[in-house]
């Protein structure tokens, strides 16, 4: 059974050794638990084994089989383990808003990386490519002395700037932190989206769910993602038909079992929310 106690938003106090800029976790047992938090730090996560959900800032989605993003400084986000019972793997990396220092700006070898760090705060996810370059080196940081994670750390953070597969998971910087109240109501949004997305989704009812006026819940939709609400949640949609399409489902199942009430429409936001018709995007993934 889930241990889902509050969906309120969590101020993560994140302590690395007084000798240490960075903090290693490995395999943080947090399946069981429901934990939507924000800290100072940038995390670096890296889960395989797995398959759950990614839910970043106003970002919502889930991933197969493994998962690697980079999520900048107080961006809300769920624990990534949550609800996976597989026997997976996970490596979270924190390192505070001052690692290196001025170094990440005087010094001609860092730009990348703090060009990196700088995209991170719209939080950035890898592809397959990224992964599985990237992935191993990320479990053998645990066993390396303290000067080796340190250097290998550094040369995993240039990797991931040049990486050719990197997806922005918001069109801007993520404004945080909101207030708790706030940030309670986007949760709010997200969850009630999550459960119900194969239905006809009405905004006076989010509207209710959140207390607020049809009017005042655009308004707040708006400030919180930037996007309509029906834009919302056509981006989860996409998402859930994309993971249908990899499966090799039929277009046409992905579109009604997703919540999309039309072909026509559904190839229509498809393409622009990814840049192919769905039939293109399940081509890409035939054996």
């Amino acid at each position: 059974m889930f241990k889902k106690a509050s969906s309120s938003l969590v101020r993560e106090d994140v302590r690395s050794d007084a000798d240490s800029s960075f903090r290693i976790l490995v395999t943080p047992h947090l399946n069981d638990f429901y934990y939507w938090h924000f800290h100072p730090e940038y995390e670096l996560v890296y889960i395989d084994r797995a398959s759950g959900t990614r839910q970043v800032g106003t970002h919502l989605s889930h991933f197969t089989d493994s998962d690697l993003v980079l999520i900048g400084p107080y961006i809300p986000h769920l624990n990534f383990d949550y609800g996976v019972r597989t026997d997976y793997r996970k490596i979270v990396v924190q390192v505070g808003p001052t690692f290196l220092g001025t170094a990440l700006t005087q010094t001609p070898e860092l730009t990348a990386i703090g060009r990196l760090f700088d995209q991170s705060r719209q939080a950035i996810a890898f592809g397959e490519v990224t992964k599985t370059a990237i992935g191993d080196r990320m479990l053998r940081l645990p066993g390396l002395s303290q000067f080796e994670q340190f250097v290998e750390l550094l040369s995993i953070f240039n990797q991931l700037a040049a990486a050719p597969d990197a997806d922005l998971l918001h069109s801007h910087p993520v404004e945080s932190p909101y207030t708790r109240r706030q940030q309670d109501r986007i949760q709010l949004v997200h969850s009630h989206i999550a459960q119900h997305y194969g239905r006809k989704l009405d905004l006076a009812e989010f509207a209710g769910l959140t207390s607020l006026t049809p009017e005042a819940f655009c308004r707040y939709m708006r400030q919180m993602t930037r996007m309509t609400f029906t834009e919302y949640v056509n981006q989860y949609r996409v998402q859930q038909a994309k993971l249908l399409l990899r499966q090799q489902s039929s277009v046409t199942d992905a579109c009604f079992s997703t919540g999309f009430e039309s072909l026509s429409y559904f190839n229509r936001i498809f393409r622009r929310a990814t840049g192919d018709s769905p039939r293109e995007f399940r081509d890409k993934f035939k054996v």
